[in-house]
């Protein structure tokens, strides 16, 4: 352990920008539910309205978890945000694990360091320590916020620290997937396909009265699964420590049995001649990204067809409450409340969608910091055509996920009303994401060209536009806060009708974007 905490001082000097974004977005987000709840459902008609309707229907249990009392304003924050903090919360810990482990190992920085006097597990024990405390400390925010604005102090600390729960067993199986490969986009892949399947996991037990006892294998259903103030069991909080303990015990037993900079999974290894794709910078970028872009479309496409299929009952959920159907129309449009959850579902693949088009802009980053960019730049290929080529996937690949996504859940809603003809509409609704995906996109490049040291910064901004669109319209946010986020201008097909002029504007916005990184790339050192 030599060394363990000048590399926590390190990993936090790093992280000292995304760290208190991701703190500060889950950590309050949930308090400014508390005066939303009076508001939405201001008498007990109302409030039971909603309980009946929302506590019957299996299909709004596959989106929010099962719903144990939303007749108070602590049942329903639970309902409402335990699942998806959980989420969030587990997404931090991977990238932050991951960021200070295998993507080490990449760079490697890491192999340094180890020449040095430190220990063979400080690395893990660094990074594990910044992403538990980051899930204490958002934990802890979310409670304080909670119990301040009026709610019981015991079921706040049980939902804050359940979601932290949930953190810290992701926070286990990230460090046992930095093990198992040679790459941190594969690592990060492993446990986002975990975290895939504990959600839909969780769906499968909170949906199926006959198959409940499911949930209780995913950690992303404990945080609920607790009853946060309704009965307050803490013995959940104890098995998501337990089931931390377990995981990480793993990954320290799998750290000796591997070399710095290699994987418990051997690399495959390539052919003797390589193709003649892979003499164009173009080539070598579809070499390069294809593997991720393959993996996002199949989980998009999954969760989209899901969603399609649950649309129908998305009625129950909204109950008597006027001011509930005005939320849904601000989210998704005004035509019909099935029309405004799938575009409001449609945006939730866009947000998706931008994470995809970050991460690929941002592979080029990965290349120079693994100094694979400078041998090919040292030939006689351009600037311009080597970022490109990356950039390309951002756009291009950005487009395919979201027309694949949109014809899933088209063809899975379409099926279940017996009517294939609105496959078109829908698919159109999340095609009009595209131009805010690529805004988000653009800042990732952007951070790319000027300031490549904060590059994880764009992950911040996604994570920003993600809250606000989400949540934003829920707690009555003004008009100037949601119009920061680029989805909130786009056109809510198929409940609204088609408008170019935001569109174009994002679009625009966009193509400055990638055109100012690109000309900041021709000027800067490589590396």
């Amino acid at each position: 352990m030599t060394g363990t905490w000048q590399l926590v001082r390190l990993a936090l000097r790093r992280d000292r920008v995304i760290l208190p974004i991701w703190i500060l977005l889950l950590g309050l987000t949930p308090m400014s539910t508390v005066a939303a709840y009076e508001q939405l459902y201001p008498d007990a008609a109302s409030r039971l309205a909603l309980s009946v309707g929302a506590g019957a229907n299996p299909s709004i249990a596959v989106i929010y978890g099962p719903a144990y009392d939303l007749t108070t304003a602590g049942g329903f924050t639970a309902w409402r945000y335990g699942l998806f903090l959980a989420l969030f919360a587990a997404l931090m810990s991977v990238f932050t694990v991951t960021r200070h482990t295998r993507a080490e190992e990449d760079s490697g920085r890491l192999e340094l360091i180890g020449s040095a006097v430190v220990g063979r597990y400080a690395a893990l024990t660094a990074a594990v320590a910044v992403a538990a405390g980051a899930n204490i400390v958002i934990g802890l925010a979310a409670a304080a916020g909670l119990a301040g604005a009026g709610l019981p102090t015991s079921g706040s600390f049980l939902l804050g620290l359940g979601v932290a729960g949930a953190g810290l067993v992701f926070t286990a199986i990230s460090a046992v997937t930095a093990q198992l490969t040679e790459y941190s986009r594969s690592a990060n892949g492993i446990a986002c396909a975990v975290l895939g399947g504990a959600f839909l996991v969780r769906a499968v037990g909170d949906s199926t009265a006959s198959l409940s006892w499911v949930s209780w294998l995913s950690p992303l259903a404990w945080p609920q699964r607790a009853k946060p103030f309704v009965d307050d069991n803490w013995w959940p909080l104890g098995l998501a420590l337990v089931g931390a303990g377990v995981i990480l015990a793993v990954a320290y037993q799998l750290v000796p049995r591997r070399d710095i900079g290699a994987g418990l999974f051997p690399a495959r290894l390539g052919p003797a001649n390589a193709p003649a794709s892979l003499s164009s910078p173009l080539g070598l970028a579809c070499r390069l990204q294809r593997g991720s872009l393959i993996g996002w479309t199949i989980g998009a496409v999954i969760v989209a067809a899901v969603f399609g299929s649950i649309a129908n009952g998305i009625s129950d959920l909204v109950g008597t409450s006027e001011q509930v159907r005005q939320i849904m129309e601000r989210m998704g449009g005004a035509q019909s409340l099935v029309d405004s959850f799938i575009a409001a579902i449609a945006q939730m693949i866009g947000i998706v969608t931008a994470m995809y088009a970050v991460q690929a802009a941002l592979r080029a980053r990965s290349e120079e910091t693994a100094v694979r960019a400078e041998p090919v730049l040292a030939t006689g290929t351009s600037r311009v055509a080597w970022v490109g080529s990356h950039l390309a996937f951002a756009v291009v690949g950005s487009a395919v996920l979201l027309g694949a996504a949109g014809l899933a859940m088209g063809l899975a809603h379409g099926l279940r009303v017996g009517d294939l003809g609105q496959v078109g509409g829908i698919v159109a609704g999340c095609l009009a994401q595209l131009p805010a995906v690529w805004v988000a996109g653009g800042v990732a490049a952007l951070l790319f060209g000027l300031l490549p040291q904060l590059t994880t910064v764009a992950w911040g901004v996604v994570a920003v536009f993600a809250l606000i669109t989400l949540f934003g319209p829920a707690v009555q946010l003004g008009q100037p806060v949601l119009d920061v986020s680029p989805f909130t201008h786009v056109a809510k097909i198929p409940s609204a009708e088609f408008t170019a002029t935001p569109l174009l504007w994002l679009a625009g916005t966009a193509i400055v974007l990638f055109g100012v990184a690109v000309a900041a790339f021709r000027q800067r050192d490589v590396g």
